[in-house]
């Protein structure tokens, strides 16, 4: 069953740019099974909030694995309670800042109230998973 949405489903202006995948360090298999298996190129990434990152190109979207780069950072807290795994999905959206004024109008709660310089030096926003079904999601500009 072929399961892509009709063209007039899909918001405009809105995609996945990465998921952020935790890990407990780059060293481990995780890297080789995405870069040598399933044969997704690496992508330089600066480090960021703590972790560091290995991108790897999956089309227009990213794969980011995140490795704590102390014991008390965001990554390794996530990954000593959850264990390994999905950390966040980042939807690169054309209207950052409408997007979070329409998540405040609707109550959603905010992480981070208004937009913040993130990896790359793109603005980014993160929205509290308690609002979306327990996925801790990102924002970005394109």
């Amino acid at each position: 069953m072929d399961q892509t949405l009709p063209a007039s489903t899909v918001p405009t202006g809105t995609r996945i740019a990465h998921i952020g995948i935790a890990v407990r360090t780059l060293a481990d298999n995780t890297l080789s099974f995405y870069r040598d298996v399933l044969g997704l190129p690496e992508v330089p990434l600066d480090d960021a909030d703590g972790a560091s990152i290995a991108g790897l190109a999956a089309g227009d979207s990213l794969v980011e694995l995140l490795a704590p780069q102390s014991a008390d950072g965001p990554i390794s807290r996530f990954v000593d309670r959850r264990g390994p795994g999905i950390h966040h999905i980042c939807f690169a959206v054309d209207d950052l800042d409408a997007v979070l004024a329409r998540c405040r109008t609707a109550g959603i709660r905010l992480i981070d109230e208004v937009p913040r310089r993130g990896a790359e030096g793109k603005l980014i926003a993160f929205i509290h998973p308690a609002a979306t079904g327990g996925v801790l999601i990102e924002l970005t500009t394109k």
